[in-house]
């Protein structure tokens, strides 16, 4: 139970006290009434007395009484209704509340925290590790749990307000006041008057309540002298004759009223009245009125009770009160009075009550003669008269019984012998009926008990309660039986000293006595309160609980309510507390106490009981709380807790079947539209519904991206349908960096900050995002509906804050702030946005900014509401599938709103974050506001989707500027720059040729005279033109537009050639156009659009070329140093773009030094097709050209009838940026890996003329068509590929050689190959050489110095017969392939070595000068004159000279491998 205020003693004897029934004469009633009270209630502070009283008992030993207190109250001779009891004790309980503002009492129950009351002791149970201290401290604590005085004050009244009974004595009045005016004319006729009135009462059959102790009461007559308008004399007089007719014991004179009236009010008098009127005054008034005054016969006495006004009563002769049921003990606050009804007289009478003070004409003299008044009452009348009843009453009971003198003697008889066993319960017969007469004997030991209880001999009233127990239960008289038992095992408690043990199964035998044989519900809960107080002291708590429970039932909510708490309240006091059993009686008990009408002790015990359920996972649990918490709440006005618990029941995971949770929904909005009706002006409320997921909001800047219109499709750019890349990111932000650093001469600014289009969780958000004005703002936020019903949100709009600036201005002027109305900040809302059960949708909302300054996007507001619900058919939810606009709201909405809080990144940088959690800020709800910017649209026309590799298309881009200011310095950047071009500078003039035209071709082509065929035809071109060499990043374009501005409205049309990439399969390209505002800008200095095409690409051909020397010196106009191009075109498309076949219809050089000069093929055809999976040779004579170190010579070699102008776009464009993405390439290595060579001198001269020897910077392009059928039409294809020829002798690719293989071995083959390389590929450890020596040629290149050429006739007859020797002149060429001075040392006299060239060709010689040295000059030819002699006829190799050859300033010799190539094989015929 909880903690009382009172002790168990304390309690006990207050519960039974001596009761004196008041009887005044109108006039005395009329004297106490002056201060605001009647008699009775004049004495109610007084009467417990301060002194300890002395008696003695039958034997004439001397007992003390302490702290005895005495009940006075006015006569009622109707008993009590029950139903108004009832009342009253609703009205009591109602009244008392826990005072509102107090510190909650934190109890720690295991790990449970609980706030229960004002005092803070913590508790905990055996399973944790602390536990054996906080029990120590538990059991040490005096007070640890929680006091209820609304129990109390229930417990109180109950008691107080039980009616008298015929089975005992405890309530029956033993004395009675007789009060009379010393102001009335004649006072002791008065006495006289109401002594026959009192008489009339107790004896005649007319009146059977009260009921009286004895037939003899003791009458004491107290004379009532008003000190202020009395005569003091006269007073003392009447007192006089009073005391010669009844003794000095039976009469008191008592003075009130010594205040006058205009006596100075600044004295101040305590009213200790108040605590005992409270109640009355407030609570007690109507329910008097309903219930009692049902008297129908107006002559009968009308009935009056305490506390009301002095006007009610008009003059009644008998004025008998009311039942008082007034409580000894304060109550709560008086803040729930809105319970009660309240009549207009009530509340009259409230207000005369409020507003005059109780005993205001009372001083504290008269306070302490009231006290003393009191005090000699009992001294002199009560106590001698109940001593002297006991005593004849116990020789009555000795006579009668035959007994010894004394019970006292007695006793020991009685339960030292043979004891019968008592019968149990069920065996009696019931005869709760049976009543004894008056005067029977076990009545009057039965009173003698009650009265030795009353005076607190505890020892003597436990041996006649024991008595009288033992002769009811011989006569099965069951009712007064219960009765004794009762009272004997309290009075065996109260026994000082504790002789003997508390013997609880009396209780309990008669509680069930009471309730099961007697009926008698209001016993047995009076039983029930004592004993379970008395277990409580002994901390039987279990005992005390399973008592309380025992006696809730049905019949009144309010008592199994208040018993059910004290149960809770006992499970929360054991010694390891029970708090689960705690909470589970709570709830039962705030059950109750909502039938009973008691809301606020409903919530307050569902409150306490939440503390225990809360975050268990108990979710139905949960949900009925804090459901019936809201009802509660909002049936208490208590409108925001009602609130806060639907909203509970709402946003934790349900697991409520759909109909319930649509239940408590509708009752969510219902109450919530209460709330917001009463503040209608007041700040949006937050609302629980729908969860929102803040860190998944998208900020998307800009307009939605058009829609593809035919053949024109807009840039892809950003939108917020795209997924976000981390990688893709990166590359767009390298794209931008790339571009703004050319734009600043290749430094990127300290401000720069990359253009984010799309903001989400993964994108830098440390810094305010810029948007421009006129432009949306969309905010892309994210809703879970977690309730397995479907939400309708209407009229969802997003909540901001603006704050205009002038950014234009030098010093970011605040504009002041109007009216954020719609003139600023344009805001798009959603008329209706269903979200179904469980689903995450998102909802797209806009912003459109009219004003520069800073925008704060602080969340979302909207209309919460549900869908009307339908009937499912054949079990299908009628949710499932709603679609937008085809559903009904139900007309229960609310409008609030939810705030969009993001947290930032978690910092990790310094040592003090790592150590410490800290968050970075997170700005992309913050966009900055800034001036008009241009806005660039861009469109493709017929751009591709699928290409062969190398393929060569038109397609055209528009650009669009749809703002309203101008843009300038338009420029692409792309990683791909090989895929397209815009054409080169003077593309944009050159009118397309007709043929080309009428071909639809890409290229500029010109027709062919048939006699050029297969030679040259030579053009020139700069690759300045192209946009290559100009120093600046190939990747970045500058796109040609007209004047270079887009006018705001204006579009151009710009033609685009594209270029299929050299690798098979799917490509993403990226191109990132950048542009700018011809004003400049503070904020925003540029803008970009983004595009990501997608090419598939299909196999084509795959070309190998190979350069090395000719073995002709000279060309057709004398000059040296020719060469022979050998290139392999392989068709290795598998038809799978349905290509038929290919035709090589040109092959193109292009070079600073060397040109194309014929083909040199055997074949005859024009052309050369190729099938699937078919081979060709082709092989061409190249020459050097002249020397132009700007411009490139293009030599075309046409198979057609139609020249492809190499030198012109798009040809030239793609082989220049092929060039460019191969010199970047080998830059890059070159860079890696030379950087030591970095630091030392640049070559030496001669040695890196010596390497260019080996070099050669010789483009081929092949240029071809591809005849594809595709829905029975055959189109033709165009396209071209590159070969770059850099020394001689090494293999070409037409792009790189993994990939070449690849092709070539086919897919599965190279998988192998693939699996297989891992393994080949070692791991190298090597020591990086700390000096590296000198670089020099290596000798491969040293031996490509110079070039020799033998020239001899292939056959030579010679007439052996007539001259031996046989002489053969022979020319020696030797080219000097370098641009510097060789010397060249030739060795006649070498024989060849190889075995193999001894056993086919015979043996000849030299004759002459066999070792020449000579030096030559760069380029120079010379030519040596040379015999060899023959002795016989055969094959004979000529070439055996070894040539070795020298830098004209070097030392080492190298021979020149040409010699071994090939043999120079002459035959020599006998004539």
């Amino acid at each position: 139970m909880a903690q009382c205020v009172q002790s168990v003693q304390e309690f006990l004897q207050d519960s039974f006290v001596p009761l004196v029934a008041a009887l005044c004469s109108e006039e005395a009633e009329r004297l106490a009434r002056r201060n605001n009270l009647g008699f009775a209630e004049l004495l109610k502070p007084f009467c417990r007395l301060t002194s300890e009283v002395h008696m003695r008992d039958p034997n004439n030993q001397l007992h003390i009484i302490k702290n005895l207190k005495i009940a006075v109250n006015n006569i009622i001779t109707h008993p009590p209704q029950p139903s108004a009891i009832r009342k009253l004790l609703n009205e009591v309980v109602s009244v008392s509340q826990p005072a509102e503002g107090l510190v909650a009492n934190v109890i720690t129950a295991g790990d449970y925290d609980l706030n229960i009351s004002d005092r803070s002791v913590k508790a905990s149970v055996p399973w944790y590790s602390n536990w054996k201290e906080t029990l120590m401290e538990l059991n040490t604590s005096t007070f640890y749990s929680a006091t209820t005085p609304w129990f109390e004050s229930y417990r109180e009244c109950f008691l107080q307000s039980m009616p008298a009974s015929d089975h005992e004595f405890l309530n029956h009045y033993v004395a009675c006041m007789l009060v009379v005016s010393s102001s009335e004319p004649e006072p002791v006729e008065q006495f006289l008057k109401l002594s026959q009135e009192q008489h009339r009462i107790q004896h005649s059959s007319e009146y059977m309540y009260p009921k009286w102790f004895i037939p003899n009461t003791l009458k004491y007559y107290v004379l009532l002298h008003d000190v202020s308008t009395g005569e003091e004399q006269r007073a003392d007089t009447i007192y006089e004759e009073m005391k010669q007719r009844y003794g000095t014991q039976g009469c008191y004179l008592l003075k009130i009223n010594s205040r006058v009236s205009n006596r100075g009010t600044d004295e101040q008098i305590p009213d200790p009245w108040s605590q005992y009127l409270q109640k009355n005054t407030i609570q007690n008034q109507d329910c008097y009125e309903d219930c009692y005054a049902v008297i129908s016969n107006k002559n009968t006495d009308q009935l009056i009770s305490d506390g009301l006004d002095n006007e009610i009563k008009d003059g009644i002769s008998n004025n008998f009160k009311t039942h008082p049921l007034q409580l000894d003990h304060p109550s709560g606050s008086l803040d729930s009075t809105d319970y009660l009804k309240a009549t207009t007289s009530l509340q009259e009478s409230k207000k005369l009550n409020s507003g005059m003070p109780h005993g205001a004409c009372l001083t504290l003299t008269d306070h302490d003669r009231i006290r003393q008044f009191i005090q000699e009452f009992t001294f002199r009348g009560l106590l001698p008269h109940i001593e002297k009843t006991i005593r004849q009453l116990n020789d009555q009971l000795i006579s009668r019984k035959g007994l010894s003198r004394s019970l006292f003697s007695a006793t020991k008889k009685w339960f030292s012998g043979s004891k019968v066993p008592e019968k149990s319960i069920n065996e009696l017969k019931n005869t709760s009926g049976l009543l004894y007469p008056p005067e029977a004997p076990e009545l009057q030991i039965r009173k003698m008990a009650d009265l030795c209880f009353l005076v607190q001999h505890y020892e003597l009233a436990y041996s006649c309660y024991h008595t009288a127990k033992k002769d009811f239960l011989n006569d099965q008289a069951m009712l007064y039986a219960a009765g004794a038992l009762e009272m004997a095992a309290v009075s065996a408690f109260l026994q000082p000293g504790a002789p003997r043990p508390y013997p609880a199964h009396y209780m309990e035998t008669a509680i069930q006595t009471y309730r099961d044989i007697c009926k008698n519900m209001v016993l047995a809960e009076r039983c029930v309160l004592l004993s379970a107080e008395i277990l409580k002291s002994q901390s039987k708590y279990s005992e005390a609980a399973a008592l309380l429970i025992r006696l809730t039932s049905e019949d009144s909510d309010l008592r199994s309510a208040l018993l059910l708490e004290q149960a809770a309240h006992c499970f929360i006091n054991m010694k390891s507390p029970m708090v689960r059993k705690f909470a589970f009686h709570m709830i039962l008990a705030g059950h109750r106490f909502s039938k009973a009408g008691q809301k606020k002790h409903a919530l307050r015990c569902y409150c306490q009981a939440m503390q225990v359920y809360k975050g268990k996972g108990w979710s139905l649990a949960e949900d009925h709380i804090n459901f019936t918490i809201g009802r509660q709440s909002f049936t208490l006005r208590q409108l925001d807790n009602a609130v806060s618990a639907f909203r509970h029941i709402l946003i934790n995971d349900s697991k409520q079947p759909p109909a319930q949770q649509g239940a408590f929904l509708r009752e969510y909005l219902y109450v919530y539209k209460n709330v917001t009706q009463l503040s209608p002006d007041g700040p949006l409320p937050q609302l629980p519904l729908p969860y929102i997921n803040s860190s998944a909001t998208r900020i998307f800047f800009g307009h939605d991206r058009r829609p593809a219109e035919g053949e024109k499709q807009a840039a892809t750019h950003v939108s917020l349908d795209q997924e976000y890349d981390s990688e893709s990111s990166q590359q767009w932000k390298e794209l931008e960096e790339q571009v703004v650093s050319v734009i600043n001469k290749g430094v990127i600014p300290a401000n720069f900050q990359p253009t984010q289009f799309c903001l989400n969780r993964y994108s830098d958000n440390s810094r305010f995002p810029l948007a421009v004005v006129e432009e949306p703002v969309t905010v892309e936020v994210s809703f879970r509906n977690p309730l397995k019903v479907p939400l309708l949100l209407t009229d969802l709009s997003l909540l901001w804050k603006f704050q205009p600036k002038d950014f234009s201005a030098k010093h970011d002027e605040v504009k002041e702030p109007g009216k954020c109305d719609d003139d600023m900040i344009g805001t798009e809302a959603i008329a209706e946005f269903l979200i179904n059960s469980e689903e995450t949708r998102v909802a797209r909302l806009k912003l459109f900014p009219h004003q520069t300054g800073e925008l704060h996007i602080l969340g979302v507001v909207y209309n919460l509401g549900t869908v009307q619900g339908t009937v499912t058919l054949d079990g299908i939810d009628p949710a499932i599938g709603l679609q937008e606009g085809k559903f009904v709201s139900n007309g229960l909405s609310v409008r609030g709103r939810q705030d969009l809080e993001i947290q930032g990144p978690r910092l990790n940088n310094t040592k003090e974050e790592k150590t410490s959690i800290k968050y970075g800020p997170d700005r992309r709800l913050d966009p900055i506001i800034t001036e008009e910017m241009p806005l660039l649209e861009v469109f493709f026309i017929n751009f591709p989707t699928g290409l062969l590799c190398g393929e060569i298309r038109k397609a055209y881009v528009e650009f669009v500027n749809v703002s309203k200011c101008p843009l300038t310095a338009l420029k692409v950047v792309s990683k791909h720059p090989e895929f397209f071009t815009f054409g080169a500078n003077t593309a944009v003039l050159t009118p397309l040729s007709p043929s080309a035209s009428e071909n639809c071709s890409a290229y500029k082509t010109v027709v062919t005279d048939p006699t050029s065929v297969r030679t040259a035809l030579l053009s020139s071109a700069s690759s300045v033109d192209f946009g290559v060499g100009t120093g600046g990043q190939p990747e970045v374009i500058q796109v040609p537009l007209p004047d270079s501005v887009l006018l705001p409205g204006a579009s151009v049309q710009l033609p685009m050639w594209l270029r299929g990439p050299d690798e098979e399969g799917v490509h993403e390209i990226n191109f990132l156009f950048y542009y700018e505002s011809v004003k400049r800008h503070s904020k925003m200095s540029h803008r970009v659009l983004r595009h990501t095409a997608v090419i598939c690409t299909s196999r084509s051909l795959h070309i190998r070329a190979t350069v090395c020397r000719s073995n002709a010196l000279e060309d057709d106009e004398g000059r040296g140093d020719n060469m022979l191009v050998f290139v392999d075109i392989e068709n290795i498309n598998t038809s799978e773009a349905g290509v038929k076949e290919f035709h090589i219809v040109q092959v193109s050089s292009n070079s600073k030094h060397w040109k194309l000069q014929k083909s040199v093929n055997i074949s005859e055809d024009k052309d050369t097709k190729l099938a699937s999976r078919e081979k060709a040779k082709l092989c061409f004579k190249a020459v050097r050209c002249k020397n132009s170190e700007e411009n490139y010579t293009f030599a075309d070699i046409v198979f057609g009838n139609e020249q492809i102008i190499s030198s012109a776009s798009p040809c030239a464009d793609f082989l220049f940026q092929s060039l460019s993405s191969e010199l970047k390439k080998a830059h890059v290595q070159s860079h890696t890996h030379g950087s030591q060579r970095a630091v030392k001198p640049s070559f030496d001269e001669a040695v890196r003329l010596v390497q260019r020897c080996s070099e050669v910077d010789l483009n081929v392009v092949v240029l071809w068509k591809a005849y594809v059928v595709e829905d029975n039409k055959q189109l033709i294809l165009e396209g071209q590929h590159h070969i770059a020829l850099n020394t001689v002798g090494k293999e070409a690719f037409s792009f790189p050689q993994k990939q070449g293989f690849k092709k070539i071995l086919g897919s599965s083959d190279w998988e192998d190959l693939e699996q297989e390389l891992p393994e080949m590929a070692l791991l190298k450890f090597f020591r990086p050489e700390s000096t590296p020596g000198p670089a020099r040629p290596t000798p491969e290149q040293l031996s490509n110095l110079i070039k020799t050429s033998l020239h001899y006739p292939e056959s030579f007859s010679h007439s052996f017969h007539q001259k031996s020797l046989c002489l053969v002149p022979v020319t020696l060429l030797l080219s000097n392939c370098s641009q510097a001075v060789v010397d060249v040392m030739i060795d006649l006299r070498h024989k060849t070595t190889s075995p193999e060239a001894l056993e086919i060709h015979g043996s000849f010689t030299w004759l002459g000068q066999t070792q020449y040295k000579l030096q030559l000059k760069s380029q120079e030819v010379y030519s040596l004159q040379l015999k060899a002699c023959f002795v016989h006829t055969g094959v004979y190799n000529l070439g055996t000279p070894r040539v070795f050859a020298k830098l004209a300033d070097q030392v080492t010799l190298f021979e020149t491998s040409q010699q071994n190539s090939m043999p120079a094989l002459i035959i020599i015929n006998n004539i």
